[in-house]
């Protein structure tokens, strides 16, 4: 039963490393398709919707089976636990590159870019994006090896990318003033920030799953 429990363990910890992979590269391709005005990129994505939700819906089902079956205790517990909320937050990852990848389309349909130069070239965006990408990659990483010096300086990193979609906001936000035909362009931009902003926040929500796993600490990164 202890083999076997450990390898339903292992198939778990697998899966949510699969909606990883999945939910990294679709925020990270909406983010391409959208600096690219990559149509089929952006289509690509919005398709990948409904297999990332299946696979969290595949992760709740098989570790309520394993608490069903095995009734695990102490670590083993937190194992499964810090499994759900990872895959929880991965799930909202890849569902924030949808949206992300729909405001392509939105601006697509739309037509030319602002007269504004500094809006066509989407301001501080693509910036912002590498920068939770980063935290993803790291949060990621932790949760696979178990090193918590991998986002001990997480509080920091998401200070830094609010204030830069605090920044973009107020720059959106001139372009509007100053010049009506910006605004549609502009309030998307904000959206997007804010979205990439909240994939961030669950990059946090993965870090502190990872805290709650190796230590059975409860902490909030913020």
């Amino acid at each position: 039963m202890t083999e076997r429990f450990e390898a339903e363990l292992e198939r778990l910890r697998h899966e949510v490393r699969e909606m990883g992979t999945l939910a990294r590269a679709m925020f990270c391709d909406s983010v391409t398709a959208l600096a690219g005005r990559d149509r089929a990129l952006a289509e690509r994505v919005i398709a990948q919707k409904e297999e990332i939700r299946d696979r969290l819906h595949h992760a709740e089902d098989h570790a309520y089976q394993i608490l069903t079956l095995y009734q695990p205790v102490a670590r083993d517990l937190r194992t499964i636990v810090a499994c759900l909320k990872v895959a929880a937050a991965l799930e909202r990852i890849g569902r924030y590159g949808k949206d992300i990848a729909r405001i392509e389309g939105f601006l697509a349909d739309e037509g030319a870019f602002s007269s504004q130069r500094r809006l066509a070239t989407m301001l501080s965006i693509p910036l912002m994006a590498r920068m939770a990408g980063a935290m993803i990659d790291r949060a990621l990483a932790a949760f696979e090896a178990g090193d918590l010096s991998a986002i001990d300086d997480f509080e920091a990193r998401d200070d830094a990318i609010d204030a830069l979609g605090y920044s973009i906001f107020r720059e959106c936000l001139t372009y509007m003033l100053e010049d009506q035909s910006t605004i549609t362009r502009g309030a998307r931009y904000v959206m997007v920030a804010r979205y990439i902003e909240r994939c961030a926040d669950h990059a946090c929500t993965i870090a502190e799953a990872t805290v709650f796993l190796q230590t059975g600490d409860r902490v909030e990164i913020k």
